[in-house]
């Protein structure tokens, strides 16, 4: 009996300048990621992407600019840091998913599922105006503007209930701290 060989598919090829840019822009150096997954392992996410943070490291080392900004994980990733706290070797995953992001919308390119753009201008508008989110005023906005005002009413209420909902917002107690950060990211070329 003949054995088959397996079929391989198309050769890979690593292209040079997105991690370097990444490094140049932000100071993460990705390509001190050696795929221990523990970023991956602890992303709450990961369900909702089309590649976890691991892949998405692994992605940027290997140039893969345009799969990475036609992906969902760029909009999917809550910015939740836990990625960051758990790499063993202090990369801001997070940072390189939001440089990602932000290249993006500077590129035009905008999530494939409708509104998630505009959501995200919201959410760092938000934490522009105060230092943290105001959930209520938020999601406010953001369903005004996309015609979806009383659809979560019923899940509103029940967090509001719970308490995990404020009526007030809360603001960081040190705005002039913060906003000289946020004039350094923006410089830094964070959110425009």
């Amino acid at each position: 009996m003949k054995e088959e060989t397996p079929q391989e598919g198309p050769a890979l090829e690593p292209k040079r300048g997105l991690a370097e840019e990444i490094m140049a822009e932000h100071g993460e150096d990705v390509y001190r990621c050696y795929q221990c997954l523990k970023c991956s392992a602890g992303c709450p996410m990961t369900f909702a992407m089309d590649y976890p943070p691991s892949q998405v490291m692994r992605m940027i080392q290997l140039g893969q600019e345009e799969d990475l900004l036609a992906s969902k994980t760029i909009w999917v990733c809550v910015t939740c840091n836990t990625c960051s706290i758990r790499c063993p070797n202090d990369i801001d995953i997070a940072l390189v998913i939001d440089s990602l992001r932000q290249k993006a919308l500077r590129k035009g390119r905008h999530p494939a599922k409708e509104n998630v753009a505009l959501f995200h201008k919201y959410f760092l508008d938000n934490v522009k105006k105060r230092g943290r989110t105001f959930e209520g005023e938020l999601l406010a906005r953001y369903q005004l503007k996309t015609g979806q005002a009383f659809e979560n009413a019923g899940l509103g209420l029940r967090m509001f209930l719970k308490g995990r909902l404020g009526v007030l917002p809360e603001s960081v107690s040190n705005k002039k701290a913060f906003r000289e950060i946020y004039r350094r990211v923006e410089e830094r070329g964070g959110k425009k």
